[in-house]
Formats: structure tokens, C-alpha cells, sequence
């Protein structure tokens, strides 16, 4: 199935206007936007449909777009029955950034979604053990989100060291 194809049967079977970006030179792979009320949704009918089937999360990720004031977070999906990729996305806002887990739809994306909300700040509601990943639980802020301010110390550890030209200098 090609990837409008799935993008018009996602939108007839969500009832809502989905987003779609395609580049005609072949360059860089389509996708689709879907409100963040129906992500879940729209992931749920994305592995279900007989005629979609997408099994396997390849990645799930996340992007700081303060110029929208949104954090975009971006599924990588393929079907290993039908051999088709897509590449779903959906939009929370920056300032409250919610989204319902999808963990329950791809069990790997328990890990993607600790990981988006430990370096991005995104609340998957629903997530059954959403907490950080990589960073200590009690570090300031998301570090990628654009607007992150490094401290400049941790528990009085610094969290920056100087560069190798200027220790071979010392």
C-alpha cells in the first residue's frame, strides 16, 4: 500500500483531517500528522487494520519546535506482513505537553516514551512506570529542549570540563 493510500484510509477511519507532507523529488520519506487527541487512536487502527498491520515501531521520537510551540513527536512504523513503512507524527503543545501512551498499542514504545519525556518533557498519560531514563531524577529541565539552560554544576559536581586544547595548555 502506498503511503497516501494509508494517510486517506487513517483519515476516513478517524473522521478528521490529517496532515499530510510528501516530497516530490523523493526525498526524505512522507508522513503524517494526526491530532494529539487521536494518537492513541490512530495508533491503535495503525497496527489493527487488516489492511495496514504495522507491527513493528521502529523508533519513536521527539523534536523541540518552540517556533510552533509544540513538541512533535514522530513514529517510525513498518508491516513486516504487508512490507510497507509509514512514518505517523502528532503535535503536544510546549507549555503542557500531554499525549496518551501508546505502550499498550508497541510494548517498545515504553522505553521511546521514558526517554521523550525524560529529555523533552512529554507526559504520556497512561504509561505504567514513566519516569527518567537518562538523567538523575532530580535534574533540572529537559535537555533537548531548545530553550534548555545547562546548570552549571550538579550536586556541586560540574557538568562541564574544559577542552583538551586548553588542559594541554595548563
Amino acid at each position: 500500500m502506498e503511503a497516501v493510500e494509508i494517510k486517506n484510509l487513517l483519515q476516513q477511519q478517524l473522521g478528521v483531517d490529517i496532515e499530510w507532507c510528501s516530497d516530490e523529488n523523493g526525498v526524505g520519506d512522507p508522513f503524517a500528522v494526526v491530532p494529539a487527541e487521536k494518537w492513541l487512536e490512530a495508533c491503535r487502527l495503525a497496527r489493527g487494520h487488516e489492511q495496514l498491520q504495522f507491527d513493528y515501531l521502529r523508533a519513536l521520537t521527539g523534536t523541540d519546535r518552540p517556533e510552533q510551540e509544540v513538541i512533535e513527536v514522530v513514529a517510525h512504523l513498518f508491516s513486516y506482513r504487508l512490507r510497507h513503512p509509514f512514518v505517523l507524527k502528532t503535535r503536544a503543545q510546549r507549555t503542557q505537553p500531554v499525549l496518551d501512551s501508546i505502550s499498550a498499542v508497541w510494548p517498545a514504545a515504553e522505553w521511546y516514551e521514558r526517554e521523550i519525556f525524560d529529555l523533552l518533557g512529554v507526559d504520556f498519560r497512561g504509561h505504567r512506570d514513566l519516569r527518567r531514563i537518562m538523567m538523575p531524577d532530580d535534574w533540572p529541565g529537559h535537555p533537548l529542549r531548545k530553550d534548555y539552560q545547562q546548570p552549571d554544576d550538579y550536586h556541586g559536581i560540574p557538568t562541564s570540563r574544559p577542552r583538551a586544547e586548553e588542559q594541554a595548555n595548563d
